[in-house]
Order: structure tokens, then sequence, then C-alpha cells
């Protein structure tokens, strides 16, 4: 067998003949000979069978986050965080001029209404309907960056004008930021892992914000009883 056979140059390709003896409009035939033809094939199955797994990777991956394992988890932190953010907010109403003349009451309180109000939108952007894994881990990783970006902001400005606020404080705010865009970042690329990981940052940023809460109550009333403190 010449080499022919096997490089495909004995390929002959011609018009489709129709009735009437004209050419079929834009349809040709290719001949060729047995050998060359199963090695076409042969490389035709290989590129189908890499196109298949490509396509199944993808479908795992997009099949990653499933909603209705998720929609309690979500609801129970979303009716949590609000219902705190209103509890803190009533807190602060009633101890408004010791919050204001403090500058370590004042950031601690923008952050916690502002870190228990982001909890209940990511819950709320996560629970909208038509979502997959990519839109879900941006969304948690845009809205925890906003979150840790007024977390620090708030911390560094108390520390700045007040010496009431301990530096571990906000090492550990940030840590709890960080573990949360690293797992929005790790579940947009389809691992379920990432998305165990934001949503356990996400609580503890929650509790967090509770143990904030709880300090900034008690340092209004300690200002309250001892103003010369």
């Amino acid at each position: 067998m010449s080499s022919a056979d096997l490089t495909g140059s004995a390929h002959r390709i011609r018009p489709l003949r129709v009735a009437g003896g004209g050419p079929g409009p834009g349809v040709d035939v290719v001949t060729c000979r047995p050998r060359s033809c199963r090695v076409g094939v042969g490389r035709s199955r290989v590129m189908a069978r890499t196109g298949t797994a490509r396509y199944d990777q993808a479908m795992v991956a997009a099949d990653a986050f499933r909603p209705d394992q998720w929609t309690d988890f979500f609801l129970l932190v979303g009716t949590g965080a609000v219902t705190l953010t209103g509890l803190v907010f009533v807190a602060m109403s009633i101890n408004v001029r010791a919050i204001a003349a403090d500058a370590t009451h004042r950031y601690r309180a923008i952050n916690t209404l502002t870190a228990l109000a982001l909890v209940f939108l990511r819950c709320a952007l996560v629970l909208m309907g038509a979502q997959n894994h990519r839109t879900i881990g941006a969304e948690l990783f845009v809205v925890a960056a906003l979150s840790a970006v007024v977390f620090v902001n708030g911390y560094v400005k108390a520390i700045r004008f007040s010496n009431g606020l301990r530096r571990t404080r906000i090492v550990g705010g940030c840590l709890i930021h960080l573990a949360e865009m690293i797992g929005a970042v790790v579940f947009f690329f389809g691992p379920l892992a990432g998305l165990y990981l934001a949503a356990l940052a996400i609580v503890s940023n929650t509790c967090y914000m509770i143990t904030a809460a709880w300090l900034l109550v008690v340092g209004t009333f300690d200002q309250s009883t001892n103003p010369g403190v």
C-alpha cells in the first residue's frame, strides 16, 4: 500500500450531481480509500471522546450547587441577621448620645450594623432563582469584600481616634472575611467545598458581630454610669 493511502493524499472531492446534470447546491461528496477513511474516523472518535470528557467536567462543576439543599440554611442565617440588625438598631437609638460622643462606640456601631445587614444581603442574593455556582461565588466574593473594607476602615479609624479597641479583634475579623472570600473563589470554579467554607465564615461573622454588639451595649452602659471613665 502506498504512502498516499496513509496520508490521505488520494482523497478526491467532486460535486454531487442531481437530476438534470447540474451539481447539487453547496453539497460535495468526499471519496477516499479504505485505509485513509479509517484513520480519519479514528481521529474523529478521539476528538469526540475528548469533547465529551470536557463537557462532563463542566456539567459536574455546574451541578455542584443545588439550591434545594441550601435554602433552609440561608433562610435561617438571613432571618437571624435581619432580626439582630433591628435589635442592635433599637439598642443604639436608646444610647445614641453616648455612641456619637465616643469614636470607639461610633465605629463599632457602624461596623456591627453594616456587617449584619450585609449578611442578610448575602443570603438574599443566594436565594434568588436561576443562578449557577459561578453567579453565587461572584456574589459572595463581592459582598464579602465590601464587608471587609467597611470593617477594616471602621476599626482603623476607631484605633486612630481612641484606645478602646483591641487589635486582636481586627485581626480576627479580617481572617473571617478572608476565609469567606477564598471560599467564594473556590466555589466559583466548581468545588462545593468552597461554599461550605464561605457558609462557615458567614456564620462566624454573624457570631463575631453579636459579640461586637454586646461590647457596644456594655461600653455605653459603663460610660453612662461612670462619665469620668
